[in-house]
């Protein structure tokens, strides 16, 4: 069954001084899947899911969206796109209702919309009971929920989760697979930055291993797991990232 791409990167580097970050990237990303960036510290996908967020430019090459540049319209790429960091980045002046409405506004929603996707986000985060109170009497688990959720408030097509589950406890990190889950049955596209092995493999339909700002490899885990004859994914991403490092030494 072919596959839509919703997402394509091409040729793109990224050059911080004079150090290069990405060393020409080619990834297509399908409408709908959850691909997991992967590896080890520096490797570059937290600069690669930066670029795919606006965040920062490429030095050179394109990122096109349904086919045309993102750079030609970003406005419209994006009104389709919602991005959580890593770290919240909160009104913490607002509440937890007051962070989600002024989302909507951001997006220039109807107030009659922003109302109804409010409640029904709050609902669906567990979020009503906190609705009044301010972000910094939350705890870190509840913060990164609102943060999700005032990224999926403008109904986007393509969600950026950098690292969304760091530091969190167990139970917490296992609610918000899934949530993650939930996107995916719901056509949204996840690209998905984690340094958690077995999150990647719980979530992912495909992993995007990186070393030095390059691409190692694309595939599914069932693909990679018959390929090496291994069951457990964290023996394959040590076996390739080791050989990685003891071929560029």
């Amino acid at each position: 069954m072919a596959k839509n791409t919703i997402l394509s990167v091409q040729g793109v580097t990224k050059v911080f001084g004079a150090k290069p970050a990405l060393a020409g990237i080619d990834l297509d990303i399908y409408e709908g899947e959850v691909l997991a960036l992967l590896g080890v510290n520096g490797a570059g996908k937290t600069t690669l899911s930066s670029i795919l967020a606006t965040l920062h430019p490429a030095t050179t090459g394109d990122v096109q969206y349904h086919g045309a540049s993102i750079y030609k319209n970003l406005i419209r790429y994006r009104k389709d796109l919602g991005y959580c960091p890593q770290h919240p980045n909160l009104d913490t002046m607002l509440t937890v209702r007051d962070n989600l409405i002024f989302a909507g506004r951001y997006f220039v929603m109807p107030q009659k919309t922003i109302i109804e996707r409010t409640n029904r986000l709050m609902e669906q985060f567990g979020l009503m009971v906190y609705a009044q109170a301010t972000v910094q009497s939350l705890s870190g688990g509840y913060q990164q929920r609102l943060s999700i959720a005032r990224a999926l408030m403008h109904d986007p097509k393509v969600v950026i989760l950098d690292e969304p589950t760091v530091g969190l406890d167990p139970h917490i990190r296992r609610q918000l697979w899934e949530v993650i889950k939930e996107l995916k049955a719901h056509g949204i596209t996840v690209i998905l930055t984690t340094h958690y092995l077995d999150e990647a493999e719980a979530l992912a339909d495909r992993v995007c291993i990186m070393h030095r700002g390059k691409i190692l490899l694309i595939e599914t885990l069932a693909a990679l797991k018959e390929k090496h004859e291994k069951k457990r994914f964290e023996d394959i991403f040590i076996e390739l990232t080791k050989n990685e490092q003891n071929g560029g030494s």
